[in-house]
């Protein structure tokens, strides 16, 4: 009885699981004003701000203050996160897929504070700058499952609500804007925003012409366009319900504004303003991909057998 006491209720759950995606979005919007402000070692060293102070001093400067406050958001996701483990684990009765989801957040936490400090201690390397990137992506496509997860009546077996053929294109959508991101993180890996400001040893990137990833990343952008116009036609075509169509089109209208995002900051010569939206576009149409997915298929909740008198 104790327990079910302290159950939370169903909106408490799903609002706490949505708190943890907002986090891990908003984790990958300062860590790209880190990048773009040139604050990337504004601590240059980890864990600590610096060799004799876990803070940033005087000298350090504003580099140092942004670099640090963003090091502190990490403890804003992760009372995010321990907050929905909690409400996962207080469930009545427990759903083992919400505390495997949430748990693997929590690592992911963990394995991003480490990725953190080898990106510093690699004077920002652009390997473990990318793969800080996409950690970070990774858990926001873990956090929009868990959210999705958490509004659903239980665990049974889904049921499709498109043809297979749909549902296989679907994977193979999600597979290219993947493949999208992680051009993107090698195009800004190789351009000029390396984190670092002049003076700073962390400037290496790699060791590929900027225009060449360009020019991937925005063969890449054709490609998942155009597995998404061909994904909505053939939803049209099958009867698909409104649900999914949704998810498509609006998925469709992000990757637009992605694409014109991306185009003007191109000949704009990379604005950091400009640059600082498209990664936070990257993240929404990210999860918008995983809607879509997660739109393919649906758990009714099952009635309840009727008692006998």
């Amino acid at each position: 009885m104790a327990s079910e006491t302290l159950t939370p209720a169903p909106a408490i759950l799903a609002w706490t699981c949505f708190a943890a995606l907002v986090a891990n979005i908003g984790i990958i919007v300062t860590g790209g004003a880190v990048r773009l402000t040139d604050s990337g070692l504004g601590c240059p060293t980890w864990p600590t701000c610096t060799d004799g102070s876990l803070v940033p001093t005087g000298r350090l400067g504003a580099y140092g203050v942004v670099e640090f406050t963003n090091r502190m958001l990490t403890f804003a996701v992760s009372v995010a996160v321990g907050a929905a483990i909690i409400a996962c684990m207080r469930r009545h009765p427990r759903r083992a897929v919400l505390n495997k989801l949430s748990w693997t957040l929590f690592f992911g936490v963990v394995v991003q504070a480490v990725i953190g400090g080898i990106s510093v201690r690699t004077h920002l390397a652009p390997i473990w700058v990318s793969l800080h990137m996409l950690v970070s992506l990774g858990m926001v496509a873990l956090s929009y499952v868990l959210w999705v997860r958490s509004r659903e009546p239980d665990d049974a077996a889904p049921t499709p609500t498109v043809q297979p053929v749909l549902r296989q294109l679907g994977y193979v959508l999600t597979a290219a804007v993947g493949a999208l991101l992680i051009a993107g993180t090698i195009v800004t890996g190789s351009g000029p925003h390396s984190g670092a400001k002049l003076g700073d040893p962390g400037n290496k990137r790699f060791p590929l012409s900027p225009a060449n990833a360009t020019q991937l990343h925005a063969d890449l952008v054709f490609l998942v366009v155009g597995l998404t116009v061909a994904l909505w036609f053939g939803l049209k075509a099958t009867g698909a319900g409104p649900r999914v169509l949704t998810a498509v089109r609006d998925l469709f209208l992000l990757l637009m504004a992605q694409g014109v995002i991306g185009y003007v900051q191109y000949f704009t010569h990379l604005p950091v303003l400009l640059v600082g939206i498209h990664m936070f576009g990257a993240a929404i149409v990210w999860a918008g991909t995983w809607r879509v997915l997660l739109a393919m298929r649906e758990r009714k909740a099952v009635p309840a057998a009727p008692t006998v008198a």
